[in-house]
Parts: C-alpha cells; structure tokens; sequence
C-alpha cells in the first residue's frame, strides 16, 4: 500500500483523461493550417515576382502558378505578406500552431507569453524591414512601408532608427531582466558552477602527509641494509608514474622487505607530490612487472639511470624526493623586445609628428570637394542585350565560309562586348594558323561587316579569335565607369580609367606605371574623347595639391575648356598669361622648364635618399626632409599634348630632344606624358620617341602603315571607330571601347571645381630663358634706352639680393615681357649675372650704396 500511495503524486494529472473529438479535430486543424501557412509564404517569397500579378485571377484555369500550394498559396502570399506586414506573417503561422497545441492541451508553450511576444513581433519587425528595404520588395509588406514612410517624413531617417533600436532594446531589458545587478549576479553564478566545481575537484599539491615523512625514513633504512650483490633495476619516475623495464642478474639475490619496500615507494609516488598509506599485507606481496612495457621517461642506458652500487646510494633517494621538488619551480619566459634605435633626425621627426601631427599637404584647400558622379550624363541603362538569331547567323557564315576553304572547327564560343563579339575557335589538328589568318578579307566580306580583325592566336589561350562588330552596339558611358566600385575603391596612385573590354569588364590602368601614354588616331575617331576620359578620370581621384597639368594644345580649341581650372589643377611658367599653351615658342621653353623642374627633383631626391617620388613625399609627410633645406611636397605633374604632329613640324629637334629626355628620365620624380597625334607617321614618332612609350593607344587609323608605326602590329586600320580603340601595354594588344564623355560634360566639371577656392595662382613651373635670348641681351645694354623702371628695379634686386623675373613682376607689378627685359638690361649692364637654370640669378653689387654710385656713373 505504501509504494501505490508514492507513485499516484508522481503521475501527471492529465493522464488518463481522453480528448474529445472536436478538440482533436480543430487542434489538428490549427496545426495543420500553420503548417500550410508557413509552406505557402516560403514559396510565395521565392516566387513573389513572377506570381504577385496572378493574385486576382484565381479562377483563370490558362494561367499556373508557381507556389507549391496553387493560387491559393499565391493569395495567401499576397493576403498576408504583401497587403499586410511581410516576413512577420510567418508569427501569425506560429500562433495557428499555439492554438492548435492549446487545444490538444498540450503545455508546449505558455500562452499569454508566447501571445505577447508575438504581438510585439508583429508590430516591429515590419517596420525594421521596410527601413532596412526603403520600401523595396514584399520584406517589409505594405504595413512596414507605410508606418515607415509616415515616421520617416515625421522623425527623418536617423530618429526612425533611434525609435526602433529603443524599442527593442526596450524589449531584451523587459524580457530578460538585463539589469546591471542582475548580469552580475548571473555571471557569479555561472563562475560558480563551472570553474568552482572544476577547482574543488583538483587535489592541493601543497598538502604535507605524515606517509610522505614515513616514506623517506623508510627509504634511509633500506639504503644502508643494501648488500653489494643487490641491483634495483624496476623505479617509477615520479613525472610519469609508469613502471619501467626491469634488466636483471642471472641469479640476484634480494631479500624480501627491501625489494618489497622499494616497489611500494614507487608505486604510491604521484606527480602531484602526495602520498597515501599501504596496508601491511601489500608490502608482503612479491611485485609483478611487465618486462615488454618500454620506458616512457627518455634516458640514456639503464646502467647510468638504474643501476645502484653500496659506494653510492644516492639515485635512489633522487628519483622518488628531489624530482617532485623541481615541478614547483617558477619558469618564466619573457621574449626581448626589439629595440629601434633612432637617429638624432628621427628623434626630432617623431617629435613634430607627435606635436604637430603627418603634414597635410591638402590643408591648403582643406575644403576642397571632389566632383560628385552627378556631373556626368546618366544615358540609362547599359546592359548588353544578345541577339541569337545575330550570333547563330555570323557563326554559321564562319563555319561555312571556313568549310569552304578545307579548314575544320572543332569548337567555336561566342563573347559579347558592348561594340564587338568575339567569337573563339578551334581548329582541327593538322591545321596551320596562317591558313585562317589570311582569310580576314574573306570572313570581312562574308560577314558584310567593316573591322573584322583575327587574332591568331589568342594570348594565353590555344584558340584563334575573330571579332566581329555587333549590328546594334551599346554605348559605354564615363558615368558608368567612374561610378563602378573598381574605380572607387583602387588604390592605384593615377588611376586611368579607358572604357570596358570585349568581355565587358571595366579596364583601367595606372599612368605611373605605364609611365608615358603615346595616343593615335584619325580625325574623328575619337582621340580627344579618350584624353578628356583620362582628364576626367584623374581629376575624380587626384586632389589639387596632388596633380598639376601642363596642358600643350596646338589646336587651341580641344583643352580650352579646362582654363577654368588654372588655379587648381595647371602649371605654366612665370611669365605666362594663359596656362593652356598654344604657342611654339612657348611650348619650347615650357618643356625645357619641365627638364629643369626635373633635375631639381632628382636633386631633392638625391638628398633625401629617396628613389621615387612617392618615398619621398612619405618621408616629408612624416616630417623627416627639413624645408628650410629646399623640401617642399612635390605633386605629380602630367604633360598633355593633343596634337604632337604640328609642333614636330614647326619646331622639330627643339620639341623632339625635351620630350624624348622627359620620356627617358621623368618617371621616377612624378613627371608623365600624354602624346596624342592624328598622324603617326615615323617622321612624327620617331623611334627616340616610341622607346620611351611603353604604353601606346590606337584609335581607328587609315593605313596599316600607321598601324605598325604606333602599335608594330596591324589591327588599328581595322578599327570600327566611335571610341573602338587597341591598348598596347609591352605585352598584349586589348581591344576596348573608350568611354564617352561630351563637351557639356567636362564643362560642368571644370564650373565645378574652378567655383571651388583654389591658389592664388597656377603652379608655378621654374623660369627659363633660351640661349639665344641670352646672348641677344649681353652687350647690347643702352643707358638712353633704359626702361623707366630700371633704377627702381636694380634697387629692389640689390636690396633682396635674389635676382628673380618673377619678383619683379610682383613687386612692381609687371607683365612678364617687360620684366623679362629689364632683367636683361640689369644683366647687360651688369648688376646681375647671367641665368642660372632653376636657381634664381647671381646679384653682382652687394649693397645699395655702391648701386648709387654705379646708377650714378651711368647717368653720366
């Protein structure tokens, strides 16, 4: 009787009771309608694209449905996640399922918790997905997108996500408890159940034993009743507590309490130094040992680590009491820093960094803006669309026309660009490539297309490729290439954007790597499109104290657009009025200024240990290059010539010698030319010229002459033109379609920028003045034709000692031509010396005193 009465409590009081046949019935139901509701919108959201317009046309037997429940799943879809809160229709399944089990009374869930929960799910999780989708897709419903707009147009973006961070932050704290006593006093409670119990297990090591004394006097006792003929070959190591090899006598001879006394010592010997005691019917039984067991404790020979002579008792007592003692001696290990040891220069370089912080070369115009993508034309969307009847055509001409000519394919794949597809094949075996090479004029006439072009064969492929221009091409916009992420998030140091590949992919280059960009091509083609791209392009990237322009345009017509720009972006000599050279004359002395700025630089970087010009604006960024020793921050400077062919023709070995020594030495102080012509015949680029041009850029050309003179290969005369261009970059020729950008385009971005705040005037480059100027001034010197200002002008340059044009200029506020003369009538007369490259010129006369007498004797 007793044991029934203690299992009746344990029984659950709702065993035995039977459910009603309704109750089964709608439970079953609920849970199996939850089950269609979840099943429903996880098709609808896979498919909500393609069925959301077949919502209302239930009974249209014509039209099917995607959803794996029909229609009907579709309109639940619809009902449910579209009409109303999205994703969080997913709860309302959930809550079917509570329903069901309740009714089934089944205490899965507690109801009015379970019920809150959901209710506050269902409010707030549509209205973070309409946020999170601004509206976009069925995520969020039409509930989450309006309550979101609503409080977006109320609170702004900002307060909409304060509100919904609050709320469920709001909402953990409430459910969770998640005050600070309480996390703490969980965190105490977790510490306690798990590294507690785990300390409490482990033994203390510390413990003394009154068996560990008894042991050692035990030990002494055996030691000295140890006969010469004994051999104690079986000691368990204290680190291992593994019984090692016994190597034994023939006949030892072993009294009994002495060998069962040291089998006991090893056998109670621990690695945590504690010891437990034995009773008296263990120290009587004989000791049974593994011979085959080998040794786990590395030692030498048995004999030196086992054997016990009577003269030495010693090894012993060692193994069992002095190596436990070594296990608690503290062993640190610490790892020597590495020292730096700094000059006397890094020292102070580190110090002005820590007061001052990196020099900021852009402090200047710190609120300079880069052109935002804005500016540029959106021509809509760029997608390119595939015409099969097209490429099954052009393949079935150039199978056929191939057949026809005994050459077999054994494979052919087609790959689309915006303006040309490239159709790959390959030949059979037995087959040469220069039989499909010289069929180019065939397959052109075939196909009925200009700018077939065969390459044969393909870099890096064993195929032979044929492009072929498309009948409808796509245009490839600037906008869409400086918006890519490609040229957003590259790190290259002048990043050169051109157009995209046959393949579709976005080309760019780096200009200091190339490092000088030779460009050809016939009138209209689209040559100064491709220099405005690579303008445009490296002003989205570069900032005005990073980049300076020297722009050569003999047209006068092409680059004018960016005289808006002078005082951001151009250099130009002292004595210049435009930046924007048109002149020969001026572009002579323009380019041996730009030879003498570069032996400056290689100067700076010679005393600044430097090799390049990025090592060297790092080094005087981080403030190690004194200025007061003539270090200043030196920005790229890139030269643009738009039209190389006229000044070749009317300055010749004047133009030719200066390009040809920038070309050659430029590259490493940040100097890089842009030589663009319509006439690439050798007379224009000469082979001086074509060495130092790695990088070369056709555009369409008449002739395969001039083909072979830009690229020494054919394949430009095959060009279609409109932007179709070959890059040649010393390794491979790339067939690319240059990105377009129009006139009103540039012409926003040079407004833009030239509204900005920018420097008190254009880059300066060094003064130059040419030999022949020079020698027509020497000794030609006329006190009557002195210029008026000429005796206030001795007196400023002796007074500053720094014969300058340019001071002059500024001082008395001159022209450069009328500066420039009275410098030369001061260098005639001799008060100053004659030029001296960048340097500013030598003053003859030290003090005024003696400049008044001289004034005076020349009056007279």
């Amino acid at each position: 009787m007793d044991k029934k009465t203690q299992k009746k409590p344990t029984e659950s009081p709702d065993k035995g009771r039977i459910l009603s046949k309704p109750r089964i019935f709608f439970g079953l139901s609920f849970i199996l309608f939850s089950a269609v509701l979840a099943l429903s919108f996880i098709s609808y959201l896979m498919n909500w694209k393609a069925d959301q317009s077949q919502a209302g046309t239930m009974l249209d037997k014509s039209i099917k449905s995607s959803n794996i429940f029909g229609k009907a799943g579709d309109w639940l879809g619809n009902i449910f996640i579209f009409e109303s809160i999205g994703i969080a229709s997913f709860i309302i399944a959930f809550l079917f399922l509570v329903v069901g089990t309740l009714i089934l009374k089944k205490k899965t869930f507690k109801p009015w918790k379970t019920i809150g929960h959901s209710l506050f799910f269902i409010c707030w999780l549509p209205i973070f997905m309409g946020t999170l989708t601004k509206g976009q897709g069925v995520l969020g419903g039409v509930y989450g997108y309006q309550i979101m707009d609503y409080l977006n147009a109320i609170i702004g973006t900002v307060g909409l996500w304060t509100v919904l961070a609050a709320s469920i932050l709001l909402y953990f704290i409430l459910e969770f408890n998640l005050r600070p006593s309480s996390i703490k006093a969980k965190l105490n409670t977790l510490n306690e159940n798990t590294i507690g119990k785990v300390k409490s297990m482990m033994p203390d090591s510390d413990e003394d034993f009154e068996a560990d004394e008894d042991l050692k006097e035990e030990i002494e006792e055996t030691e000295e009743e140890v006969t010469p003929n004994v051999t104690v070959s079986d000691i368990t190591t204290p680190a291992s507590g593994n019984p090692i090899n016994k190597m034994k006598e023939p006949e030892p001879v072993v009294s009994a309490p002495k060998v069962q006394v040291a089998a006991d010592i090893e056998t109670i010997t621990t690695p945590n130094h504690t010891s437990f005691e034995t009773e008296p019917k263990e120290v009587s039984q004989p000791v049974s040992l593994n011979l085959s067991t080998k040794p786990i404790v590395p030692v030498s020979t048995p004999e030196e680590a086992f054997d016990i002579r009577p003269s030495t008792p010693s090894p012993v007592v060692t193994p069992s009491v002095s190596a436990p003692a070594q296990e608690n001696i503290k062993f640190n290990v610490e790892v020597a820093p590495v020292i730096d040891i700094l000059d006397d220069s890094d020292k102070k370089s580190q110090e002005l960094v820590e007061k001052h912080g990196l020099y900021d070369h852009k402090l200047d115009l710190a609120k300079f803006q880069m052109p935002p993508v804005e500016l540029l034309k959106d021509y809509g969307s760029e997608e390119i669309s595939i015409n099969k009847e097209e490429l099954e055509e052009n393949k079935n001409k150039i199978v056929g026309l191939l057949k026809n000519f005994n050459v077999g394919i054994a494979e052919i794949k087609a790959t689309i660009g915006p303006t040309v597809t490239l159709y790959e094949i390959v030949p059979e075996a037995g087959i040469r490539v220069a039989a499909i090479k010289k069929l180019q004029d065939d397959i052109a006439l075939n196909l009925s297309a200009l700018g077939i072009r065969i390459i044969a064969p393909m870099p890096g492929k064993g195929t032979i490729g044929i492009e072929v221009p498309r009948k409808n091409p796509t245009m490839v916009s600037m906008r869409s290439v400086i918006a890519s992420q490609k040229f957003q998030n590259t790190d290259m140091d002048l990043p050169v954007v051109f157009g995209k590949t046959i393949s579709n992919e976005i080309f760019m280059a780096d200009l200091s790597k190339m490092p000088h960009l030779l460009m050809a091509g016939a009138t209209g083609q689209g040559k100064s499109v491709g220099i405005n791209a690579i303008l445009t392009s490296l002003l989205y990237k570069k900032h005005p104290s990073e980049l300076k322009f020297v722009m050569v345009d003999p047209k006068k017509v092409e680059l004018s657009l960016y005289s808006k720009i002078e005082r951001h972006y151009l250099a130009k000599l002292p004595d210049a009025e435009e930046a924007i050279i048109t002149d020969t004359n001026k572009v002579i002395n323009t380019l041996n200024s730009l030879c003498i700025e570069m032996d400056t630089r290689y100067d700076l970087l010679k005393n600044a240990f430097c090799k390049n010009l990025k090592e060297y604006n790092k080094k005087f960024t981080e403030r190690k290059l004194n200025p007061e020793n003539g270090h200043r921050y030196l920005p790229y400077i890139v030269l643009v010539v738009d039209e190389f062919a006229d000044l070749i023709m009317t300055a010749g070995k004047e133009v030719e010698l200066p390009i040809a020594r920038l070309a050659q030495l430029a590259r490493a102080v940040g100097i890089h030319l842009i030589v663009a012509t319509q006439r690439p015949s050798v007379n224009v680029i000469t082979g001086m010229i074509k060495a130092n041009f790695p990088a070369r850029a056709a555009f369409r050309v008449i002739s395969s002459v001039d083909s072979r003179t830009i690229l020494d290969s054919p394949g430009a005369d095959q060009l279609i033109g409109k932007g179709d261009m070959l890059y040649f970059n010393g390794n491979e020729i790339l067939r690319l379609q240059c990105a377009f950008v129009d006139t009103p385009e540039v012409e926003r971005i040079a407004e833009f920028i030239g509204e900005q705040k920018g420097y008190s005037s254009a880059f300066l480059l060094p003064e130059y003045v040419s030999e022949d100027a020079n020698s027509s001034a020497a000794g030609s010197f006329d006190p009557n034709e002195k210029d008026a200002l000429f005796e206030e002008a001795a007196r400023i340059i002796v007074s500053t000692q720094q014969g300058s044009t340019s001071m002059l200029q500024r001082q008395l506020k001159l022209g450069y031509n009328r500066a420039g003369r009275i410098m030369d009538q001061l260098e005639a007369s001799g008060i100053v010396g004659g030029f001296n490259g960048a340097k500013a010129r030598e003053v003859i006369i030290s003090d005024l005193h003696s400049l008044e007498q001289f004034l005076e004797d020349l009056r007279s």
